[in-house]
């Protein structure tokens, strides 16, 4: 190991992982709010530990002194996706940004490994404000479906066992359980809009039942109780028989009755 602060060394990579996990964060809110619904699942990212870096360094037979170009994965983020075309979709907003630059792709999702891996990986340059001016970093993308993500973390978590020799027979289940994902893959895509939709009205419901309750509460602050118990009854009833046109019709009344409350009518 060379005697580099290391701490120092990662910063930027830290730094990376942090902003462009906001970034994306803040694009599947965005999309939510636009389209009601988001391509992107969840956002997760990390930094290399030391001996990870040491190890790929070794393996790749890169120089100490060109580890930030010889290591592209230094920085890594993952974009969870529920179905295989929104990954595609999220693929596609990542090459409209300005803010990062494209070096380039792996689709590893049409050209899968022979391992069974699939995910479709982007390498990124990165530009990261330091306290010493601009320094720009290279990141990894990895999206992925939850199915892939499964696969993925458990031939990870062998492959650290059996240190990147794992047995024939271990192989051969790995490649199994990667077509089983795929399949799963492949049939949920092809109910993709009726999952969406079943989604979509649960939100829907979860957010008239919010109203509605919040309203009351509201209600009991302009001390209008005698209102304020009453839908509080009849919003009892609805909830009983699961009635989603009547909720959202007592929301209506609500929001009216805070209305009239502020007023003072």
């Amino acid at each position: 190991m060379d005697g580099r602060n290391w701490t120092l060394f990662l910063q930027p990579y830290e730094q990376t992982v942090e902003e462009l996990k906001v970034k994306f964060k803040t694009m599947r809110a965005e999309l939510k709010m636009r389209e009601a619904y988001a391509p992107i699942e969840f956002v997760t990212g990390r930094v290399k530990k030391i001996s990870s870096v040491l190890e790929k360094a070794k393996r790749l037979n890169v120089a100490p002194d060109q580890l930030e170009q010889g290591i592209e994965d230094i920085a890594g983020i993952r974009i969870m996706c529920q179905f295989v075309d929104d990954i595609h979709r999220v693929a596609s907003l990542i090459r409209s940004r300005h803010d990062l630059a494209l070096v380039y792709e792996k689709d590893y999702i049409t050209n899968y490994k022979d391992s069974g891996y699939r995910s479709y990986h982007m390498i990124i340059e990165y530009p990261v404000q330091t306290a010493l001016g601009l320094k720009k970093v290279l990141a990894e993308i990895q999206i992925r479906t939850l199915a892939m993500n499964f696969w993925a973390t458990i031939e990870h978590s062998l492959n650290y066992k059996y240190k990147e020799s794992l047995p024939d027979e271990v192989k051969e289940r790995l490649k199994k359980a990667a077509e089983a994902a795929s399949l799963l893959d492949t049939e949920m895509s092809s109910i993709r809009q009726e999952i969406i939709d079943a989604q979509r009205d649960f939100e829907e419901n979860s957010n008239v039942v919010s109203r509605v309750l919040t309203g009351i509460q509201h209600l009991y602050f302009y001390n209008r109780f005698r209102e304020a118990a009453q839908f509080q009854l009849k919003f009892n009833e609805l909830w009983e028989h699961e009635d989603v046109f009547g909720l959202k019709q007592l929301s209506d009344d609500i929001e009216q009755a805070i209305v009239r409350a502020k007023r003072g009518n």
